[in-house]
Parts: structure tokens; sequence; C-alpha cells
């Protein structure tokens, strides 16, 4: 999923035009990802394709400021109704969704043809450049937590379901079958496919990629598990909490990095044999959570599911296979073949992949040029700890009030200097919107306003 130049892109769009029209491709679908967490598209004919490379296709500003309401923009001083921009997609990334269609990620330009600093993709194409400067190679795999729901939004009879049960498989099977095979015909490579905790929620793991290349496997995979289950009249729930008191919804990312070829999270001398740079990347990752939490779950619902004993890494700390620290540590060998990584549990349908993914990394790479000393390890479940222990292990819990994930992004000026004030003042804008007009609403009403809010 290499970018293509725009300078090459319309040459390869002529050559490879023919090839998709024999495939039976005939609309392409270009995607971004906006500040709130909503995917957004342009379709073109496939004759238009190399338009939509290069120059683009036009769009406002205001892209960056639509709201998770359906009807709400954010204006501001730098996002008015003045301005142009032009989506590009990348070609390199393009792949055939089957029924006619193709699809490939876009980012944002401005007019004269400079990276918008607005745009997510771009974002984390500046980090992944920064790790690469400093000598590191990054992969990230994603899973990504959903729960099948009716047309409407409503629940579906869930009488057989298990937690991990086989009744989920067998009651969903055609589903499960389908996007599997759509995945394969995609080019996404899946490494896991099961029913979860709650019911009717299914969890996908995706093969790790490079960091750009990750998220857009992961927006691909939304679209592909969309459009299988519209095939069964259902549609899918991409919310932090579909139904307030229940089991949330995750979207954990994995990473692991390199120097030199050596692994940073094994074959060390340090804890759990992390070399010191992978400790100071521990180390960055739990220092800068609780400014990057608006980034990463910062949602008028995430605050739901950001809680103790929900698997939700609501305890800032990291531990061996602990699935309440915020910063789980896998150590490789011959269970894990990928090897040692780290997973971030924080993170929720809500946040926007690119952006979530700048942030983790960019905390990881703060630690390693800061040379970070790793905290101590949290062997137990957090919440098992005396306020005297947590106290003296530096242990904290992330807020679940949106309004204190948001005044902690706003003020992080690492998190500024990670992602451009440009991106955060526009996370910052659409979330404070979000707690204005909806803050007030039970747990029950949001769940029930905006449980399709993220659904494609």
């Amino acid at each position: 999923m290499a970018d293509v130049s725009p300078s090459a892109a319309k040459p390869l769009a002529a050559a490879a035009i023919a090839q998709l029209e024999a495939d039976g491709v005939a609309t392409l679908i270009g995607t971004v990802v906006n500040p709130a967490g909503l995917t957004h598209a342009k379709t073109v004919p496939l004759r238009r394709m190399g338009t939509f490379a290069d120059p683009g296709l036009g769009a406002s500003p205001v892209w960056h400021a639509f709201t998770i309401d359906q009807t709400g923009i954010v204006f501001s001083d730098a996002i008015t109704v003045v301005g142009d921009q032009r989506i590009r997609i990348d070609l390199g990334a393009l792949r055939i969704l089957g029924d006619g269609l193709a699809w490939a990620p876009g980012a944002f330009f401005n007019q004269d043809g400079t990276p918008d600093p607005y745009c997510s993709r771009g974002a984390l194409r500046r980090v992944e450049e920064r790790l690469q400067a400093a000598g590191l190679s990054t992969v990230v795999g994603h899973e990504m937590e959903f729960v099948l729901v009716g047309p409407d939004g409503a629940r579906l009879p869930s009488r057989l379901w298990a937690q991990y049960g086989l009744a989920g498989v067998l009651e969903y099977e055609g589903f499960v079958r389908d996007v599997t095979d759509a995945a394969t015909g995609s080019g996404v490579s899946i490494e896991q496919f099961h029913p979860e905790y709650g019911a009717n929620q299914f969890e996908i793991s995706l093969a790790p990629l490079a960091p750009v290349a990750a998220a857009d496997a992961l927006v691909l995979m939304r679209i592909i598990i969309s459009r299988v289950a519209r095939r069964y009249g259902m549609r899918v729930s991409l919310s932090p909490v579909p139904f307030a008191g229940e089991v949330g919804s995750g979207s954990h990312q994995h990473f692991s990095m390199k120097r030199d070829d050596e692994p940073l999270f094994s074959g060390g001398t340090g804890a759990n044999g992390l070399t010191p740079d992978g400790e100071a990347a521990v180390a960055g990752l739990v220092a800068g959570l609780p400014e990057a939490q608006g980034v990463l779950a910062g949602s008028v619902l995430s605050g739901q599911r950001m809680q103790p004993g929900h698997w939700s890494g609501a305890s800032v700390c990291w531990g061996t296979e602990n699935r309440e620290a915020a910063v789980r540590f896998l150590i490789g060998g011959p269970s894990n073949p990928l090897g040692a990584n780290l997973e971030v549990k924080v993170i929720d349908p809500s946040a926007n992949p690119y952006l979530a993914s700048a942030a983790v990394l960019g905390l990881a790479l703060d630690g390693i040029e800061r040379r970070l000393p790793l905290p101590p390890e949290t062997t137990v479940d957090p919440a098992s700890l005396t306020d005297q222990q947590r106290s003296d292990a530096g242990v904290t819990v992330l807020p679940g009030e949106q309004i204190a994930a948001i005044d902690a992004l706003d003020r992080s000026a690492l998190l500024r200097k990670i992602l451009g004030d440009e991106v955060v003042d526009s996370v910052v804008a659409v979330r404070r919107y979000e707690h204005e007009q909806f803050g007030a609403l039970t747990p029950e009403e949001a769940a029930d306003r905006f449980r399709l809010a993220w659904s494609v």
C-alpha cells in the first residue's frame, strides 16, 4: 500500500483503468476520515480515476469540522465557508471491493498542491517519516470490535449468544464467511475473527503493516463488514458503547519497532527483555496517554467505556499481559511468532484511526528521544491496589468525563508537537461541540442517539 506520487498518478491511472475495467470495476470510492471519526467519501466513474489522484476533487475546509449529530459544523477563524481543498486518492493503496466498486484512501491537499495540515492521513504520514528518520521501522496491527444491530440500530436477538461462543459464529455464519471472502478478495489479511464478550459483538484482528497502510486497511475493513452486514439486513455499530450499561467496543492498536532490524521490545537486558529504547517507548506512552485521551477516546460516549473493570485500559500503567493496563506488553516467543509488541487499549472506534496511530507512535518516539525511564510494572489488576500503592507506583485512572480529556488535549504542547496545532484544534473543536450539545444526555439517551454515528 505504498503511496504513489502525484506526478506518477496519471500514467499509473491510465495503465490501470483497462485492467480494472476487465475486472468489472465501474465506480471508484475515495474516503477520508475527519477529526470526529466520521468517514466521508466521494465517488467517480472509473475513467476519472486519474483526476481523482491528481489534481484531486474539491472539498470545503468544513469537512474537518463536521460533527457526529449529522448536522453540526464547528466554524472557526480558520475553517469557514470560504476556501477549497483537494482530496487526492492514493492509487498505490487502491483495492477492489467487488460488485463494480473499487476503493482508495484519500488525503487533503491545498489548492497549490501542498499537504493540508488538517489532514489526518497526512499527520500519520509525518509521524511515520519521523520514525524512519530516527532509524526506526514500525508496524501496526489493528483490532476492531463492533456490534451487529438492526437497520435502525435496534438490538438483535441474542438468546444463543455466549462470550466467545460457537453459537455466535453459527448464528451469523453467512456474515462471517462473506466477510472473510470479501477481505481476501480485497487483499486484507485477517488474523482472527471471533465473537466477543458482548451480545452480537465480534472482533477482527488485522495483520500488522506500516502505520499508514495499517490505518488504510482498518478503514477498508470497516467498509467491508458494513457492506456485508447490509446484505443480511443488518448494520454495524462502531460506537464505543452501543448500549448503555453493557460491554463497550474497543479499537485497540498493537505495534512493534525495530532499529537496524533489531527489535526494541525483545532481546534486551531490561524488564522482560526490553531494550533501552523499548523501555523508553513504553515510558513515553504511559507518560503521554492522559494528554492523548481526547484523540484516542474523546467522544461523548467514550467515558462510559473508560472505566476500571471494562478492559478498556482506564488505568494509566503498563503490564505484561495485563488487560486492565492502558499499555499491555505482549512477550514474543513460540506462541507469539510476530514478536513482542505493545497494545494500547484506550482507543475506541470513535477515534480517527490515522490520528490515533499518529498519537501513539509519536508518544513512543518522544519517550525514546527523551530517554524516559520505565515506570514500575503493574503485575495485578490495578483496581486491586490500595490508594497508597497506586500513589507509590504512579498509577492514575483516566477520567470518564469528556471535558477533562478535551481540556488535557487542548493544553498539551506535546500532542501539538506530534500532530500539529491544526489537528489538535480541530479535534478539540468537534469534541467540545459534542460536550456542549449532548453532554447533559443520560447514558441511555447518548447511546441511543449515537449508536450509528460512526457507522458506514
